[in-house]
């Protein structure tokens, strides 16, 4: 019993593997020139061998042949091989196409690759025996320590593709749209109503209400350009500062609108996020530099 589990579970493995090369067929192809396979029709030949000879040896493993198991155990042994030689010539972190157009060429490929080899050759040694309840035991804790440290390479997998998909979209700012809140370049008499230090540059109005859980989780957002020399900062309540909220026609919490030293409205916006509220600064410095400029 214990032999056809693994053979079982060796099977999907191989099937797996053989699924997520046909998913991507051109990633998957692509990922061969990593081995030195420069023309296309030569990688999409051993694309296609591979997957054969992958899916041929999970059908032998799960109708429990040895030989099939040790011609598996071969195939591993060569990825293995395979991959150490890519190390080897300084390719990690390129294309592997053991799992697809993803996988990449690394230490953890190569144990991989070395450990499923010794799985299936050591197969067909299990024909026969019998295990204690102990090694059940034995064996139930290891796979699931197997199992706990697949999920935290899978969820550190995962956090690595939202920062990338983070870095490609960029910096988002501020939602400024026109007709919501104070015209731009227009004047307004709030800053009347600022403390403003001589070296204060801009101020920065920031609009929040008692009921918005944003506002809250933003107070150490805007405490902190609070604490910048060249920001005169205050912030506008919707209940206690209603007739401010009125006269910029404020359309929701959080908001902040950047004046210039005479009043000017010099951007505005919603914001969701200390990057955020710094580019409505951003947005203001910028036109007044270039209401200067001109």
């Amino acid at each position: 019993m214990v032999a056809d589990l693994a053979a079982w579970t060796l099977a999907a493995v191989l099937a797996g593997a053989a699924v997520l090369k046909l998913r991507d067929p051109s990633a998957g192809q692509a990922a061969l020139a990593t081995y030195g396979l420069r023309r296309a029709g030569v990688r999409r030949a051993v694309w296609a061998a591979v997957i054969a000879i992958e899916v041929a040896l999970a059908i032998g493993l799960a109708l429990g042949s040895a030989a099939a198991a040790y011609l598996a155990a071969g195939l591993f042994g060569g990825f293995a091989l395979a991959l150490g030689a890519a190390l080897a010539r300084g390719r990690r972190g390129e294309p592997c196409g053991c799992l697809g157009g993803r996988s990449r060429v690394g230490a953890l490929a190569l144990a991989r690759a070395v450990g499923l080899a010794g799985a299936c050759a050591v197969v067909p040694s299990l024909r026969g025996v019998e295990p204690t309840t102990e090694a059940w035991l034995g064996a139930g804790l290891t796979l699931a320590l197997v199992g706990v440290a697949a999920l935290a390479i899978a969820v550190l997998a995962l956090a690595r593709e939202v920062g990338e998909l983070r870095l490609r979209l960029g910096p988002q700012g501020a939602l400024e749209i026109p007709g919501e809140g104070p015209e731009v370049g227009s004047r307004s008499e709030l800053l009347a109503t600022f403390d403003a230090a001589p070296s204060a540059r801009l101020a920065l109005a920031v609009f929040t209400s008692e009921g918005c859980p944003m506002c809250r989780s933003l107070e150490p957002a805007v405490e902190y350009f609070g604490r910048d020399p060249a920001v005169a900062l205050r912030t506008f309540d919707e209940r206690h500062d209603a007739a401010a909220w009125r006269a910029l026609d404020v359309p929701g919490s959080p908001y902040a609108v950047a004046l210039g030293l005479d009043g000017t409205v010099l951007a505005k916006g919603t914001f969701n996020s200390l990057g955020q509220l710094e580019s409505v600064l951003a947005t203001a410095e910028r036109r007044e530099g270039e209401a200067a400029g001109a």
